[in-house]
């Protein structure tokens, strides 16, 4: 606007001018620079200079948006679940990712034989995850990263879990929950048979002949069984006086406890007590709960770990209850062993992957670990101010209650089994020989010389 009032006012002098032309030829006023000066340099020089920031703007800011992208790390996480544990965890990994915009984390969530022979195998060959959900510790020896130069506080992380554990994993990990192996019975159907729960000083022949009394008296299809795993064998058979692990710390089959417990599973078997397929099918139907939840079995020996998924499954079908481990001449206990979070050493991403194991590990998300997948927690501070589980159920409750009295009565043994350097060699072979001895491929004594002879194999070979 102020361009067009100018030119218009240099017209209207110029018509002037001209008008009086003939008087005042030689007059110099009409060609004074002073019409020329506003018209030709001001508008000329103003209006660019107030158009330039406009331009510009966007451009400020394009590198600001584009700088984080090219920054973000991507973990992988590979995970194995028994119960509900990769949807409680996936929502504290939204969480860190919220706070940690230049990390991606992605759970890939695999069956428990993937992390058991095929994540070893990938590890060694540099091909493994970032992290991994594991519970052989042996298997990772020297394979995993020393935490303790990358977290924020290593001495908070040293202080609050069990030393054992960390040494077992080259502290490049932590428990993420603390299990203990122990029956799980179906309440109702003791009820509907007439029969009481024996007392806490109940043997496992007990069970065994109370079991089948309220099969037979329920019509139910199977009275009692145990998940195919040496792990879990191994609580009964060192309440029956086993001992596995010796003075030396050398793994010991052929021990009058350990040929009475599976003697006695042998019995379940051949009288149909046990479901055939459970122990001679693999690990497809490895797991006694499957048939404890649909109430086609009476008791199932397995572990804390599936309090949660027994509640959401069962409801309000029928009640159950944890009771203490059956007693023998070695008293009563249970396995203790957990899963741990563990980071690997030739992760590219070293200082993401601290950051996360520390969020993880921190107090408040520990405890919603712990809540939400009805778990024991194994870091101390979490276990002195108590965890609110996510639960209502008066069977979870008490469940929980119940797993919690076994830990004191827990055998040494029983504790140091899963932290063994070598347990792989005995939970990985013992499944499978049991399985030929109850299948009657192998006799008693030919089982236990042949489990031996694995287990020893395995540790020589380990040792190489």
């Amino acid at each position: 606007m102020k361009i067009k009032i100018l030119f218009f006012m240099f017209l209207i002098s110029a018509l002037i001018l001209g008008a009086c032309a003939p008087v005042e030829v030689e007059e110099p006023v009409v060609e004074e620079p002073v019409v020329e000066e506003p018209v030709v340099e001001e508008p000329v020089v103003e209006e660019p200079e107030v158009e330039e920031p406009e331009v510009e703007e966007p451009e400020v800011e394009e590198p600001v948006v584009e700088d984080p992208i090219a920054d973000v790390v991507e973990l992988r996480f590979m995970y194995y679940a028994d119960g509900v544990e990769a949807e409680v965890m996936q929502p504290l990994l939204d969480a860190f990712m919220a706070q940690n915009e230049d990390i991606v984390v992605l759970l890939d969530v695999v069956p428990y034989s993937t992390v058991d022979e095929q994540l070893p195998v990938q590890v060694e060959a540099g091909q493994g995850p970032d992290l991994a959900r594991i519970t052989n510790f042996a298997a990772f020896r020297g394979l995993l990263l020393d935490l303790r130069a990358l977290v924020s506080n290593p001495d908070y992380y040293q202080a609050n879990f069990p030393a054992p554990v960390l040494n077992a994993l080259g502290y490049g990990g932590f428990p993420d929950a603390y299990t203990v192996t122990g029956p799980f019975v179906n309440q109702t159907l003791f009820e509907q048979a007439g029969i009481d729960l024996p007392g806490d000083d109940a043997t496992w022949e007990d069970w065994t002949d109370l079991t089948q009394a309220v099969a037979e008296a329920t019509g139910t299809a199977y009275a009692i069984g145990i998940d195919r795993t040496g792990h879990r064998v191994a609580g009964p058979a060192m309440s029956m006086g086993a001992t596995l692990i010796d003075a030396n710390d050398d793994f010991t089959i052929d021990t009058e406890g350990f040929r009475a417990f599976v003697d006695l599973m042998k019995s379940w078997h051949d009288e149909g007590l046990m479901p055939e397929e459970l122990w001679l099918t693999g690990d497809a139907l490895n797991n006694c709960i499957d048939w404890f939840k649909t109430a086609d079995m009476v008791m199932c020996m397995t572990g804390s770990w599936m309090i949660g998924g027994t509640a959401a499954d069962v409801g309000d079908a029928f009640d159950w209850l944890v009771v203490p481990n059956p007693t023998g001449a070695g008293g009563s206990t249970g396995i203790a062993g957990g899963s741990a979070v563990v980071a690997f050493a030739d992760t590219e991403h070293p200082e993401a992957v601290a950051r996360l194991m520390e969020f993880l590990y921190a107090p408040e998300n520990y405890a919603a670990f712990s809540a939400g997948t009805l778990a024991l927690p194994a870091q101390v501070e979490v276990a002195q101010t108590g965890v609110d589980f996510d639960s209502d159920n008066p069977s979870v409750l008490a469940a929980l209650s119940a797993f919690t009295a076994e830990v004191p009565k827990l055998q040494e043994q029983a504790v140091f089994l899963n932290v063994h350097p070598f347990a792989f060699a005995y939970y990985r072979n013992s499944a499978s020989r049991i399985a030929q001895y109850l299948a009657g491929e192998l006799t008693l004594d030919e089982m236990i010389t042949n489990l031996q002879s694995d287990i020893d194999t395995a540790i020589a070979e380990a040792g190489d």
